[in-house]
């Protein structure tokens, strides 16, 4: 299955309040158990003013369906081709 980076474009994102991001989570993960399980959502990283969610999906559209149902702006969407690490270099 297909993982993607998304971008969201949230300004001021590493100042939301923890009961805020709680919402914000809550809300993603009910539009997800909507969805059913061929999409899923594996972690968000919040900067300051962009959080990047990492997720699962058959598609480009599944990501774009749940952002729609959410709220929540997917300014970009790619497709993870693979993943390095340190131990790539060995």
């Amino acid at each position: 299955m297909p993982k993607y980076v998304i971008e969201r474009n949230i300004p001021d994102a590493g100042n939301i309040p923890a009961d805020q991001l709680k919402a914000i989570s809550q809300t993603s993960c009910g539009v997800l158990n909507k969805m059913g399980p061929e999409i899923q959502w594996l972690q968000s990283y919040v900067t300051n003013d962009k959080i990047y969610c990492v997720y699962i999906a058959p598609n480009e559209e599944m990501i774009r369906e749940h952002a729609s149902q959410g709220g929540f702006p997917a300014n970009s969407i790619s497709e993870v081709k693979t993943m390095i690490d340190p131990t790539t270099a060995e």
